[in-house]
């Protein structure tokens, strides 16, 4: 018996019963429609903007281009003494642009590297040199940690004004309880004396 005590709890707002005021009906509403407004707010949010960061992401590996430059000027460091940490130094490398225009610019290359040692680096559609781009996996993550911030600060806003609402409404409700004792309170007094 005690099992079915926690519905019918929950659900007291919409029985019939001669203790239900408006102000408990207009709260159990508001309460609905705020839940609902809070998932669909933070569930549109969260996917828009997860689309939208996937979106930039793939044009943004579509605009870089792999390409080889070579060292200019030996690297600093001991040749072959690259570290567990996967150490790189700057050098100053050189590649062709796509127009046949030579480059130069500066990377991270493993320690020592020898004049001429090929590096793998990136460029935009002008040549110049772009940072690596977020592999598909990367993009995916991303999208979906930002999507979830998103999601929550959407969510935030209908979730905290449901809140404030229902506090202004129990305020009032609790008034009105004042206001029913004043008149009724000392009624009270000259039954039980």
């Amino acid at each position: 018996m005690a099992a079915f005590r926690g519905p019918r709890r929950c659900l007291w707002r919409w029985r019939r019963n001669p203790l239900r005021r408006r102000a408990d009906v207009v709260e159990a509403w508001v309460l609905v429609g705020a839940w609902l407004l809070t998932l669909l707010a933070g569930a549109v949010a969260g996917l828009v903007t997860a689309r939208a960061v996937e979106r930039d992401l793939a044009q943004e590996r579509a605009a870089t281009h792999p390409m080889i430059a070579y060292v200019v000027t030996h690297a600093p460091g001991r040749s072959g003494a690259r570290s567990s940490t996967g150490e790189r130094v700057w050098a100053e490398v050189r590649w062709t642009a796509p127009d046949g225009s030579p480059r130069t610019g500066q990377v991270r290359v493993t320690p020592g590297a020898a004049t001429g040692a090929p590096v793998a680096i990136r460029t935009d559609g002008h040549g110049r040199l772009a940072n690596r781009p977020a592999t598909p996996t990367e993009a995916t993550v991303r999208a979906a940690f930002i999507g979830t911030l998103a999601a929550t600060a959407a969510a935030a806003a209908p979730c905290a004004a449901s809140r404030l609402l229902l506090t202004r409404l129990e305020r009032h409700r609790l008034s009105l309880w004042d206001a029913e004792w004043s008149r009724l309170g000392p009624q009270w007094g000259r039954m039980t004396g």
